[in-house]
């Protein structure tokens, strides 16, 4: 039997509002601010979204240029470079690219900011151990050593792996800022939005439905990864 040898299906964001709408049984034409209500539920969602963990497909790579004695890295400082959508850093190196086919990483040490305040000297100069992520609207990362003179410049580099936020709705003609697997989640969560302002009597049936539908999603956004086991072995005495 034939298929449609597609793996193309996604929903824009008027669709994904038609969807929610029908499931909070608010059916027929949708006023100008019924639409805009959505979308702005739709936002809220995304927001939401921020603070359940860390989604696999919005983790991005940066590379931004060490600068001579500088602690603070952020927009500011360097809007080329440094990204703009930050929400947090996961992991953080520092590459000595002087030879291009040979670069080498080291390693950052994340610390928070208490241990960051600790630090008797945050402008002491040296090769960069630790780094320290001020999480502001606008978020900075704290290198302590700050780089020396041997370890600045464009073949010197800080790289990082950062989480980005959710881009917005936008134009009801897009496509949402997920990966494929969310979109169940993210219909469910925006009925269930929905339905708070225009279903009352069926939000605790669409909330249960979305936290399922999150909880599978969450489930196989997971980096799968090869796992050894091996026996622990005593020797002598068993120390």
């Amino acid at each position: 039997m034939a298929t449609s040898g597609t793996t193309t299906f996604d929903l824009n964001i008027d669709d994904i509002i038609e969807e929610a709408y029908e499931r909070t049984s608010v059916r027929g034409n949708r006023t100008g601010y019924q639409l805009k209500s959505a979308r702005r539920s739709l936002n809220i969602l995304f927001a939401e979204w921020g603070n359940r963990g860390v989604h696999l497909w919005k983790v991005k790579e940066a590379t931004v240029p060490l600068v001579e004695g500088q602690a603070e890295y952020n927009y500011a400082s360097d809007n080329t470079n440094f990204p703009q959508d930050i929400n947090d850093v996961l992991e953080a190196f520092v590459r000595d690219n002087s030879t291009v086919t040979a670069p080498v990483d080291t390693s950052l040490t994340k610390i928070d900011r208490s241990a960051y305040a600790a630090l008797p000297n945050k402008l002491s100069k040296g090769t960069p151990s630790q780094y320290y992520v001020d999480r502001q609207t606008a978020p900075s990362i704290y290198l302590y050593t700050t780089p020396s003179s041997s370890f600045s410049g464009s073949s010197f580099q800080l790289k990082f792996y950062y989480l980005a936020r959710i881009e917005d709705a936008g134009a009801y003609t897009n496509t949402a800022d997920i990966a494929y697997r969310f979109i169940p989640c993210m219909t469910a969560g925006l009925a269930y939005y929905l339905s708070m302002k225009y279903s009352p009597e069926l939000t605790q049936n669409l909330k249960l439905i979305y936290e399922d539908e999150f909880k599978r999603a969450l489930d196989e956004d997971g980096s799968r990864t090869s796992l050894f086991i091996s026996p622990q072995t005593f020797y002598g005495d068993g120390v």
